[in-house]
């Protein structure tokens, strides 16, 4: 039986002018033109693992909704885990819907959001489900902005190690620990790289038609080294997209060196390697 659709705002209720893309100001426009860019974890923020292995700050995703939405349109998080993205959506008033095939992420997400203010003017809905199914719940040329990071692509199915040659001194509660995020065939982060772009590409060309035109789907992602190999993962996603339907706009980075603790010594004295947790992508496409 198909879904029904949601009864959720997606018009602007602020008094911006018509061919504002946001809320913002002209000097808070400048700000946010640096294609680099640094967050911090506040309090509210779950950075345990055990609850979810990859969490961005809600900072990440509050920039991009400040970026690319007026204050009443609806936000869409197609990979929603915990839930940061429906977070930030109530902080700012925007309507959001979120979608996952955990069920613990999705119950996790509605003890967050209910701890929201009294007084909501906004609704934000996690739902559990495959993202190939967002089409059912949502209408056409609705959708503000996508933004997500979605699972790394077989990454978490081995265990995790301190690779460093300091890993003595590293502190790592999941040393040998496989965090897959389910074992759902359906969820990316069990495929290969290949067949993780080609889903990706059909869960976005569902989503193009309800994004409204010249709407921005904002994907962060990180490359992996997977036997010894670095895989370009934003290079998959960029493809993914493009064949979607999707135009991309902007390449930023979000410089994560302010995170990083007792970093070790890795490939020393052979063998080359850059600290991944130093930086990630943030990509940034639009609906031509």
């Amino acid at each position: 039986m198909e879904n029904k659709k949601l009864n959720i705002s997606y018009l602007k209720t602020c008094n911006c002018s018509p061919n504002h893309i946001n809320c913002l100001t002209a000097k808070e426009w400048v700000k946010g033109q640096v294609g680099i860019w640094e967050f911090f974890y506040e309090k509210r923020d779950v950075r345990d693992k055990s609850i979810h292995p990859a969490v961005y700050p809600i900072a990440l995703a509050s920039q991009c909704i400040k970026l690319f939405t007026h204050k009443g349109e609806l936000v869409l998080d197609p990979f929603a885990g915990i839930g940061t993205t429906l977070i930030a959506a109530s902080d700012l008033e925007r309507n959001a819907v979120g979608f996952d095939l955990k069920k613990e992420y999705i119950e996790f997400t509605k003890k967050r959001l209910s701890q929201k203010k009294l007084e909501e003017k906004t609704k934000q809905i996690p739902i559990l489900d495959d993202a190939i199914n967002i089409p059912k719940y949502l209408n056409e040329e609705t959708v503000s902005l996508c933004v997500t990071s979605p699972p790394y692509a077989h990454m978490l199915g081995k265990p995790r190690l301190n690779k460093s040659m300091r890993g003595d001194i590293r502190s790592n509660n999941h040393f040998k620990e496989v965090q897959q995020y389910s074992d759902n065939p359906r969820d990316l982060g069990t495929m290969t790289h290949d067949k993780y772009a080609e889903a990706l590409t059909e869960i976005y060309k569902g989503i193009l038609p309800l994004m409204k035109p010249r709407a921005h789907s904002v994907i962060n992602v990180n490359d992996v080294w997977w036997e010894n190999k670095r895989i370009p993962t934003h290079l998959y996603v960029v493809e993914a997209l493009q064949k979607a339907g999707f135009e991309l706009r902007n390449i930023l980075i979000w410089d994560k060196r302010n995170l990083v603790n007792k970093v070790g010594i890795f490939g020393w004295p052979s063998n080359y390697i850059k600290l991944g947790a130093t930086f990630e992508y943030i990509l940034d496409f639009w609906k031509p």
